[in-house]
């Protein structure tokens, strides 16, 4: 009991105590009528990137199962846009991933390329980064996070606390097992990272998946709720070996 009040004690600041992280960056960009390979390669041509914004909604298949959230089969509000390299380079650089896929953004859409004109204001998550093997940024998707609406997002872990770690201090290793926590999210209330205090942590103590505090509106999606986020193991020395040195 003693070892899951420490690890407990070590991870009770976190998400809960902050506010879902607010983006000052407003994406621009442009609608566009077509798809297809050549398109979107002329679109990089010229400095742009293709992108893709939908609105999805998902159903609860089994009541009694807290993971068993599928998207619907409808999809609405999908459009085809077009966004600046210049200006997603540059937020990639304020905001690296993987939280730039745990912050929502608001997008404006204008009519052209320097046009005045606002179509549609909105708020969108990103949900996937297409690279090339270079690296290059081949197109974007997001999807609607309006208020109000649910959304699946990998939420980042950062561990805190190693250098004061009690358990590595003895010679123990920190096994980080899990890099992120996958929630249903209101769109109001998306953490941009979930932190992990690990500074009490002895050895064999674990943090468990449910051991975050995070808003109570958050929903787990864990099957394996068994696995823990971390664990402290001890680093065993072949004696034999040691004394034949």
């Amino acid at each position: 009991m003693s070892k899951c009040w420490r690890a407990a004690a070590g991870v009770l600041r976190n998400a809960n105590q902050t506010p879902a992280h607010r983006s000052y960056h407003t994406i621009q960009a442009v609608p566009r009528e077509l798809s297809g390979h050549r398109i979107s390669a002329r679109e990089r041509a010229q400095g742009r990137i293709p992108a893709v914004v939908f609105s999805q909604k998902y159903v609860q298949k089994n009541p009694s199962d807290p993971t068993s959230f599928v998207a619907s089969t409808s999809v609405s509000q999908k459009l085809l846009l077009t966004t600046e390299r210049k200006q997603i380079k540059s937020i990639l650089k304020d905001i690296e991933l993987p939280f730039f896929c745990s912050t929502a953004f608001p997008l404006q859409i204008r009519a052209g390329s320097g046009s005045s004109t606002i179509l549609q204001n909105g708020k969108v998550l990103p949900i996937k980064i297409h690279r090339d093997y270079d690296g290059n940024i081949l197109n974007l998707v997001f999807a609607w996070a309006e208020h109000g609406s649910e959304l699946k997002v990998e939420v980042p872990i950062v561990y805190t606390g190693e250098d004061a770690c009690p358990g590595v201090k003895k010679g123990g290793t920190l096994v980080k097992i899990r890099k992120s926590l996958k929630y249903m999210c209101p769109s109001e209330h998306i953490p941009q990272k979930i932190e992990v205090d690990v500074s009490n942590l002895d050895i064999e103590d674990r943090v468990s998946i449910h051991d975050p505090v995070v808003h109570p509106s958050l929903k787990l999606l864990s099957k394996n709720e068994t696995i823990p986020i971390c664990k402290v193991k001890a680093t065993y020395i072949d004696i034999e070996n040691t004394k034949e040195a």
